[in-house]
Parts: structure tokens; C-alpha cells; sequence
């Protein structure tokens, strides 16, 4: 998928909302432990209710990996749902890799070419090396860790250096790299007040931002210093909408979670 597809998915539904995927056997509802596979049919019946209302999913892949081969099988059966059904969402492997050379290559092919996710989120610690090779694939998008929402992203993200905190030199110096043009950057909800400052460096770029809702994150202040004329965010919600109930009604339960943020949106979008 292209920016400006996911752009005029986003004008189209109203909706800058991403739902993640985060599947925790010990979560959902227990009717469902009886079915084939649990975790699909789960993530099938919260995207079938739920996919009016946002413009991507994230499955986290961690969440996937812990159940083996099933787990594995059933990300696979979901991306394909979501491929077959809702070619028009945009799709996001929460995958959070990092290496080098060949070794990233096949990282990227695993998830932008087999499994054929739209994009893949990367860790940068290791430079140019480990996320060009993400980055050589056609209309797909590398997400990478700028600013996270977590409390230990003050050990080394906002540390300075020679003048200037860690996290802006990865914004920087990921501009410089081949095909930068199909980065996008995750920065935590929880750090709103940074926003500013990052448009300063990247203004025009797609940031993913998880941390709105269960996490404590403003949708509105992420807005304010975070939205450009292209709106230019992905506000990620997982577990205020998939745990919205533990019932026989949790897609719906879930659906109305969405709607509330999807409205909020709007109501943003319209006075933009």
C-alpha cells in the first residue's frame, strides 16, 4: 500500500485509527477455547466488527510466536483474512526486529513477502544496515522506534549527546538512508510533549503512536502537535477495544470501544 492510498483510507473513513492484534489466550472470551483455533477466530471476529471503523491493524507478533506453530498459523490465517477481505486496510507487523545484512533481509521477506504485511516495525540500534534492507521493498513501509511509550525509554532515547538527544539523531540520521521516503516512526502517545520537536525533523512522515487509552495517552494533545495536513498518525488502541468484554459480546463490546475513538477522530479530521 502506498502513503497516499492509506491517506485517502483515512479521509474516506473518517477514521486515523489502528486496532491492535495482541491475542492473550488467558484474556479471551472462554467460548472461544473450545473452536479449531482460539486466537483466529478471535482476531476474525474483532476485525469483522471492527473494520469500518479504523484504517489498519497491528498484530503484535510476540503474542503469536509464544504459542508455537499454532500461534504462527494463526497470524498467517489472519493477515490472509484481512489480505483476502479488506485489501484497503493497511496492515502492520508489530515485529520490532533488529539485525544485519542477510539476516534482516529475510526478516523483511519473512513478513513483507510471505506473510505480505503492508509494514513491519524495526529497531534502529544497529543503523543502516539493519533496516535498508526493509526499506528495498516496493510500496511497503519500515516503522521505526523513535520514541517509545515505555518508562525505560529514558535510559538511552532522551539521553544527550554532543548536544543533542539520541532519539532526534535516529530521526535525522534515518532521513540520510536509501529509500527513506517509506519510513514511517513509532513515537509513544505518552510523549506528546515531544511532538513538536519531531515535526521539526521529520514533518511530512506517518507516525505510529500506541499509548492512547489503556496507557494513559491524550488523543487530543498527540493531535495538536503531531497531525499535518496529511494527517500524518496512526493512533494504535489494542486492549481498550479487543478486552472491551470477556462475553459472548466481545466483538460488539469492542466495536463500540472503536466507534468512540473513530468519532473523536472525526470530529478532529473535520476541524482540521
Amino acid at each position: 500500500m502506498t502513503t497516499q492510498e492509506l491517506i485517502e483510507q483515512i479521509r474516506l473513513k473518517n477514521s486515523f485509527l489502528t486496532i491492535g492484534l495482541d491475542v492473550d489466550l488467558n484474556k479471551i472470551p472462554k467460548h472461544l477455547l473450545d473452536t479449531e483455533d482460539p486466537i483466529f477466530e478471535f482476531n476474525k471476529a474483532i476485525i469483522d466488527a471492527t473494520h469500518h471503523l479504523c484504517v489498519a491493524y497491528k498484530p503484535n507478533t510476540a503474542f503469536y510466536e509464544a504459542y508455537g506453530l499454532k500461534g504462527w498459523r494463526a497470524l498467517e490465517k489472519t493477515i490472509n483474512y484481512l489480505n483476502d477481505n479488506h485489501p484497503e486496510i493497511f496492515t502492520i507487523a508489530d515485529a520490532k526486529r533488529g539485525d544485519i545484512g542477510n539476516t534482516s533481509t529475510m526478516y523483511a521477506k519473512a513478513f513483507l513477502e510471505d506473510l505480505a504485511f503492508d509494514s513491519v516495525t524495526v529497531a534502529p540500534y544497529m543503523g543502516k544496515d539493519s533496516v535498508e534492507p526493509f526499506l528495498a521493498f516496493k510500496d511497503k513501509h519500515t516503522i521505526l522506534l523513535a520514541l517509545t511509550s515505555n518508562q525505560g525509554a529514558f535510559d538511552f532515547q532522551t539521553k544527550t549527546i554532543d548536544g543533542k538527544e539520541v532519539y532526534k539523531q535516529v530521526l535525522e540520521t534515518s532521513k540520510t538512508w536509501e529509500h527513506a521516503e517509506q519510513l514511517m516512526y513509532v513515537v509513544g502517545a505518552t510523549k506528546a510533549e515531544y511532538l513538536t520537536d519531531i515535526r521539526k525533523i521529520i514533518p511530512e512522515s506517518f507516525l505510529l503512536v500506541p499509548g492512547v487509552g489503556a496507557q494513559g495517552g491524550s488523543l487530543q494533545e498527540v493531535c495538536k502537535y503531531g497531525m499535518t495536513d496529511n494527517i500524518g498518525l496512526l493512533i494504535n488502541s489494542s486492549r481498550g477495544i479487543i478486552y472491551a468484554s470477556n462475553g459472548t459480546d466481545f466483538a460488539e463490546a469492542a466495536a463500540k470501544n472503536a466507534a468512540i475513538l473513530q468519532r473523536d477522530m472525526e470530529a478532529i479530521l473535520k476541524a482540521q
